[in-house]
């Protein structure tokens, strides 16, 4: 959830002036992680980003602004595509039943804007990619939500490109090659974003934990294979969130500019690290000062609120990213896991953060760190292989060369995770559970992915053509988001006629 702005356009001055309190606060922020004390209580929280989807045609429905009149809570806010929203959770624990607690929430509150999205006739569909989504609707000024922020944010990407967005990503035929004069695109990517608390002697090794475990966990999760009618990633999100956001010209990316949704390019050695980098290699897009913002410098309880620091990480979109929160009396610092897609249901998601919070856990606190062992490029590679193939890829891995990620998961991964979970003080019913739940989706190799490409392929073998099949699979697709089971459990069509 970002902060809302005031404007939407800056003079050169006031660029200037923030580039010189961007480089006080980066100063103010070194000597501070040196001597205050941070709140450290392990907690855990979550976004849920959601589409909107016509109950009748399954096409999108830009109705997010009557769907969040109707459920008047501030837990549910807009999000940057006006057929999106997204949902907060409370913070809770992982030990005890808290994971289990986390699944009911998730449940009741899709629940709960579903019923609200009926009202207006739609449904709320927790999936990656909207399978409907058309191109002409982004080459329109109707995808885009109300806010400053929003509009701000468009102008500043165009504007630092120079030229259109383009998208070019391998899929099934030719793929997708398409071009846009706004950065419409990255509507089109709902996620599941997970938060952890981590005290600052802990946070490199809990970011490195994450990003070993990136590739891996994404292919577990993948659920964005279709785009504008193509059929292309297993996480087609990964690859249209970082080309939709692009701020380079092609020159740029060919000298090596780095992207701004980017993985990174090394292990580090402190929090630090990262804010810095975002500091130094990437100017500001949205350049409003503190003052113009009118926000105090301090907390009541003297953190610093360092506005200008905070504002600009936001516009630099790591796939796992430090999180400053200065609070109101304690800081803390969080981790923000951003890779996931939506869905499938709840028990789906609930398992996917079972996955992360145990890996992290159990990772941290290895003797030998596993990051120690494998080269950053490794990562980097696993997790774009993982994005285009899901659990159908092969990876590299420590003292295992190359393997079906599948069987990594299987044999390694996820009883890590277990162990990890137990170690946090889960109760056992609930590692199993999600056990159960993760397991399964492995050995089947049935993801959301998987499910929505088998779907597709059986209905055009009926005689459907792609459209057709898209809206039928997404009906489809929500019906079994109603049955609260689990993907690897949902039925096929060719399993109908049997």
């Amino acid at each position: 959830m970002g902060r809302e702005i005031t404007d939407t356009r800056y003079t050169r001055g006031q660029r200037t002036r923030y580039r010189h309190a961007l480089r006080r606060n980066l100063d103010i922020f070194e000597r501070f992680l040196d001597t205050a004390e941070f709140v450290d209580e392990g907690t855990i929280g979550v976004e849920l980003e959601m589409n909107l989807a016509d109950a009748d045609t399954w096409q999108p429905a830009l109705s997010s602004v009557e769907v969040l009149d109707a459920l008047d809570d501030p837990d549910f806010v807009h999000e940057i595509g006006v057929f999106n929203l997204e949902m907060n959770l409370p913070v809770t624990h992982p030990d005890g039943d808290g994971l289990r607690m986390l699944e009911q929430q998730l449940e009741q509150r899709m629940q709960r804007a579903d019923a609200a999205a009926q009202a207006s006739g739609a449904r709320i569909v927790p999936v990656g990619h909207l399978p409907t989504l058309e191109e002409d609707l982004f080459r329109s000024g109707a995808w885009r939500s109300p806010g400053a922020r929003y509009a701000a944010l468009d102008h500043a990407v165009s504007e630092a490109r120079g030229e259109e967005i383009a998208l070019s990503i391998k899929g099934e035929g030719k793929g997708l090659e398409a071009t846009f004069d706004s950065i419409g695109p990255e509507a089109a990517c709902t996620s599941m974003q997970l938060h952890l608390r981590v005290p600052p002697e802990q946070f490199a090794a809990a970011w490195n934990a994450a990003q070993v475990i990136a590739g891996p966990q994404l292919a577990l999760a993948a659920n964005s294979p279709f785009l504008f009618g193509r059929r292309l990633w297993h996480e087609t999100r990964i690859p249209v969130f970082v080309q939709s956001l692009d701020t380079r010209p092609p020159e740029y990316a060919a000298q090596g500019v780095r992207p701004r949704v980017w993985f990174g390019e090394r292990w580090i050695t402190s929090m630090f690290d990262l804010f810095e980098e975002n500091v130094r290699m990437f100017p500001a897009l949205i350049p409003e000062s503190r003052s113009m913002a009118e926000e105090p410098l301090l907390t009541e309880g003297a953190a610093p609120r360092l506005h200008e620091l905070m504002l600009h990480n936001g516009t630099v979109w790591r796939w796992n990213r430090p999180i400053y929160d200065p609070g109101t009396n304690v800081p803390h610092l969080r981790l923000e896991n951003r890779l996931l897609p939506a869905g499938p249901t709840a028990v789906d998601m609930a398992a996917n953060a079972a996955l992360f919070y145990g890996l992290v856990r159990t990772l941290v606190h290895e003797r030998r760190p596993l990051w120690s062992r494998m080269s950053f490029e490794q990562a980097r590679e696993n997790f774009e292989t993982c994005a285009r193939w899901g659990l159908e890829g092969r990876v590299r891995w420590p003292r295992l060369g190359r393997v079906r990620v599948a069987d990594l998961l299987l044999e390694q991964l996820i009883p890590l995770a277990m162990d990890g979970l137990r170690d946090l003080g889960a109760d056992g019913s609930v590692v199993d559970r999600y056990e159960h739940v993760l397991a399964e989706r492995a050995r089947s190799g049935r993801n959301g992915a998987r499910w929505q490409i088998d779907t597709v392929t059986s209905l055009e073998l009926r005689g459907m053509d792609r459209p057709q099949a898209l809206a039928e699979m997404t009906r489809r697709y929500r019906e079994c988001v109603d049955s609260g089971a689990p993907v690897h459990e949902w039925p096929l069509p060719v399993q109908e006629q049997r």
